[in-house]
């Protein structure tokens, strides 16, 4: 599997956001996307998960399911958890699992919630759980419903550092079965081999600087 951009351009009312961007990320490899604050990291993300039109270029995912869209193949994860409060920790993550992979390919709601360190809280209704309880109600979501693409948006707001080791071996187990990851990251998650793609100027396609500050 292989997902590339092409001169991929990006206007959100009437500003060109980012033009030119490119860039190829295959099975088990992850790429972070650095930049500035609204140099267009959270739009590319989106575009990638069908939610921002292409103003120009081409996106392309080679090897996938051809039966299936790009952003159906990809689990998008942004800055609201999308958790509701009367709904139980459990039921929340049964209703993404039905709406984002009916029946098919989804994993038993405890085991994913075991995976973020939740099942103890599992009959517990969302809205009392803590911002990064709800983040990582929100990461569950990738564990739940398997998909081969994960769109990844400051994934490590309001967690933990023990929350963090946990994400980041999430996304190394991900990485290991052929899965690719895109993060949008301000800081270091946990992925040292990660390729770099900076949005604000030019673009770095070399690996092993995961995480530098933004320019």
């Amino acid at each position: 599997m292989r997902l590339t951009a092409r001169s991929l351009a990006c206007i959100r009312s009437g500003r060109e956001v980012f033009s030119g961007v490119e860039f190829a990320v295959s099975a088990g490899e992850a790429l972070l996307v650095l930049g500035r604050n609204g140099a267009g990291k959270s739009s590319l993300l989106r575009m990638v998960a069908g939610l921002v039109r292409v103003a120009g270029g081409r996106l392309a995912l080679e090897g996938g399911d051809p039966e299936l869209t790009l952003a159906e193949q990809a689990h998008y994860v942004g800055h609201q958890d999308a958790v509701k409060p009367a709904l139980t920790v459990a039921e929340n993550l049964r209703f993404w699992a039905d709406y984002l992979g009916g029946t098919a390919g989804v994993a038993a709601p405890s085991g994913a919630l075991e995976a973020v360190a939740l099942a103890g809280l599992a009959d517990l209704p969302a809205g009392y759980l803590s911002a990064g309880q709800k983040r990582r109600l929100s990461l569950a979501r990738l564990v739940a419903v398997k998909r081969p693409i994960w769109l990844l948006d400051e994934p490590t707001s309001a967690l933990d550092a023990a929350a963090q080791d946990r994400l980041s071996g999430l996304m190394r187990h991900h990485l290991a079965g052929g899965g690719i990851v895109l993060a949008a990251t301000h800081g270091p998650i946990g992925l040292t081999a990660a390729t770099e793609l900076r949005l604000d100027g030019a673009a770095a396609d070399e690996p092993g600087r995961e995480g530098g500050p933004p320019a």
